[in-house]
């Protein structure tokens, strides 16, 4: 199934969060605006919305913070979504950080279906990048509450697995990956090169040229191949959010192109993971489709950026025409492309040259993927 087929309702519950990554993509946009939660009210009427116009019962948990610091909110919320339907048609995702209670986990252990904890590696390379605020190493919690979940899921429908994001740190330890996360019960790893920061311009534009992020993208792809093949031997999915089509095909490259909604904690509605915030959107507003009027309890969407993004495929993208991987790919992301350069039909060359690398090595269409990346 391409990732573009993957239809669901997200929801951007929380700027809160308690962990302190070196490498947040959006760290200035939350200390901008603040502690917002999503109101339970405009998530209620986004899923009676996504309910009468989609046919997916797929509702989702991500950033801009840690959903499960608005507890309250993501409890409640995902009562609402079961009650409206027969509970086994619905299906709960969440992105977290894993650094969460015992009471928390046991509700998530009852509650959820899919369960993709960012997750970089051994202790090492996790507490080198992804620390409680207070400074506390967060790899014993996340350790302890994966190997619970494991012990503790018996026949219920729960997938627990691994979104790691790849640094210099463990770009060459990819195998190593693969054991470690198999040490701990995780079979589902989906792999993502790091990737610049949502400023207030483009990373092109940017006088301070350091903030651009220096990526080896032939290391990672060697890297990568040698682990996918070593785990696949092993019976564990080890993926790349670059390959994340490459079990289909199609000519957009996500549910951006779609778009699908995602409700932002500043009653906005956007179409891409990375562009949680509404309000002060700059060079990524066009992504902000829609905005909840509280006057008229209801959305309103502008159809003319739904139009702009429903029309970014690859036949209508001069780079990609004559790309032998473009059906695998879709002109890939398009959030990290108009944020490197400001233009929805603009491209990464580095990166496409990565994709067409890794479309020879692995010539899809290949095996669906048992869980589509996060």
């Amino acid at each position: 199934m391409p990732h573009t087929n993957k239809q669901m309702i997200s929801f951007f519950l929380t700027t809160k969060c308690n962990l302190n990554c070196t490498y947040c993509y959006n760290y200035e946009e939350r200390e901008r605006i603040g502690d917002r939660t999503v109101p339970v009210d405009i998530a209620k009427a986004g899923i009676d919305y996504f309910f009468e116009k989609y046919e997916s019962r797929h509702i989702r948990f991500y950033g801009p913070g840690e959903p499960t610091q608005a507890f309250a909110e993501l409890c409640e919320i995902t009562a609402y979504a079961k009650s409206k339907e027969t509970e086994k048609n619905i299906t709960v995702e969440i992105q977290t950080n894993g650094a969460f209670s015992h009471d928390v986990r046991q509700w998530m252990l009852d509650n959820m279906n899919i369960v993709w904890v960012s997750f970089d590696g051994e202790p090492d390379v996790q507490n080198a990048s992804r620390l409680f605020a207070d400074g506390r190493e967060t790899s014993p919690v996340l350790e302890d509450n994966v190997r619970w979940f494991n012990a503790n899921k018996g026949m219920r429908d729960l997938m627990i697995g691994a979104r790691v994001t790849i640094t210099d740190m463990n770009i060459a330890k990819q195998k190593e990956l693969v054991d470690y996360f198999a040490s701990l019960g995780i079979r589902h790893i989906w792999t993502d090169p790091l990737f610049s920061d949502v400023g207030v311009i483009p990373v092109s534009e940017r006088a301070n040229k350091s903030e651009q992020v220096k990526f080896d993208m032939d290391t990672y792809v060697e890297n990568f191949v040698l682990a996918h093949n070593y785990a696949k031997n092993l019976g564990i999915s080890y993926l790349s959010f670059l390959a994340c089509n490459f079990d289909g095909n199609t000519s957009r490259h996500c549910r951006t192109c779609t778009p699908t909604p995602h409700l932002t904690p500043d009653g906005y509605v956007s179409a891409c993971d990375m562009v949680t915030f509404g309000e002060n959107a700059n060079h990524m507003d066009c992504f902000v489709y829609g905005k909840w009027e509280s006057s008229t309890k209801s959305f309103v969407f502008d159809e003319q950026k739904i139009t702009a993004l429903q029309n970014r495929s690859v036949e209508n993208m001069t780079h990609c025409r004559d790309c032998k991987a473009r059906y695998q790919c879709g002109g890939y992301c398009l959030g990290e492309v108009v944020n490197e350069v400001g233009n929805m039909y603009g491209q990464i060359p580095h990166v496409c040259k990565a994709i067409r690398k890794l479309h020879d090595i692995m010539s899809p269409p290949i095996e669906e993927f048992e869980y589509s990346h996060p």
